[in-house]
């Protein structure tokens, strides 16, 4: 595939400073209830939701930090209302070997991505589907990591979901780009039902070009789900060239009217101290993005949080908007954790 050239593509009207307000005011949930999937010796991560007949599954994953080659797996869990979840079990187990054989970090893909939406996983094939951060290296998202996929018949049961063979995307793919060359992190895959980038499945990632550069964040198009290629020659969120050691990552994609929403988180080291909070860009195109620069939609102010509050997953149901992410506090805590729009 030929990288667009901007000149080619077609102008597209900015996003003004009052529809930037307008959504910063739309995502707010200063009310924080605090943890909802804590595991015991486990540092839980990465929540992504879906609605079907009534009841709400997370899929998240969790690494043991004591345990003898350390590596993620992948759960779910039930709720009737977002708040009080129960776990149900794995649903992605790791190999010991292969590839992936010591990370199997996942994320639902082709959620519903209307802002107050069904809240719906659709399927594609007869399939539901997933893609994950792979490894064979054991210990805390050890390089290098490619992207996997796998697909289940039913996701609401806790039974171990299907693996395809191969990554979808690797760090030394023929059509990588300079920023991804190291290592690959999260992906987000969602169906453009408008095809805008002339393809109905588009994947954000995150990842990195050396082991001293800054995470950053492009895009992958497929035609079928499983056969993946870079669009662009850059990406298309890049917070390196601020200060600090910046992380931009774990991105989700929703649509507010006629504009799209990335959800992210920033984490960053300045004055030898680090942290991490959510944020958002939004786009016409899902190319030119416009980031937010105001105050962080979460960031850690809680003591049971008080180093990072990142990784979002944002939804809004019966008026109020629920902003999943992960929690870590100097105890060396990690679980996920729910701030809400109204008090509850």
């Amino acid at each position: 595939m030929i990288p667009f050239l901007e000149k080619d593509r077609k102008e597209t009207p900015l996003v003004s400073n009052d529809e930037m307000e307008q959504i910063y005011k739309e995502l707010q949930t200063p009310y924080k209830w605090g943890a909802v999937v804590k595991m015991e010796h486990q540092l839980t991560d990465c929540p992504t939701i879906f609605r079907k007949e009534g009841l709400w599954y997370m899929m998240y994953t969790a690494i043991d930090p004591g345990a003898e080659n350390m590596g993620y797996d992948t759960y779910l869990a039930v709720s009737s209302d977002l708040l009080h979840w129960e776990e149900k079990g794995k649903i992605l187990t790791r190999s010991k070997e292969g590839w992936d054989g010591c990370q199997v970090d996942a994320g639902l893909a082709l959620l519903d991505t209307a802002w107050e939406g069904e809240h719906a996983l659709h399927s594609y094939g007869g399939k539901y589907w997933a893609t994950y951060l792979g490894g064979e290296l054991p210990g805390y998202e050890t390089p290098p990591l490619h992207i996997g996929l796998a697909c289940s018949d039913d996701p609401t049961q806790a039974i171990e979901w299907e693996r395809k063979a191969q990554p979808i995307l690797r760090m030394d793919d023929k059509d990588s780009r300079w920023f991804e060359t190291f290592t690959l992190y999260k992906s987000y895959v969602f169906r453009d039902e408008e095809e805008t980038l002339e393809y109905p499945f588009v994947m954000f990632y995150n990842c990195k070009g050396a082991s001293d550069m800054p995470e950053r964040i492009g895009i992958a198009v497929s035609k079928d789900m499983e056969n993946w290629e870079r669009y662009g020659a850059n990406p298309v969120i890049d917070n390196g060239d601020i200060r600090g050691n910046f992380i931009s990552g774990d991105p989700q994609i929703i649509k507010m009217g006629d504009v799209w929403v990335m959800n992210y988180f920033i984490a960053m080291s300045e004055d030898g101290k680090c942290t991490a909070f959510d944020t958002f860009a939004v786009s016409r195109d899902l190319v030119n993005w416009r980031k937010w620069e105001g105050r962080p939609l979460v960031e850690p102010k809680e003591e049971w949080e008080n180093t990072f509050a990142h990784k979002p997953f944002v939804l809004k149901h019966n008026g109020v908007v629920y902003h999943y992410y992960c929690a870590c506090n100097d105890k060396e805590e990690r679980f996920i954790a729910v701030a809400t729009s109204k008090e509850m």
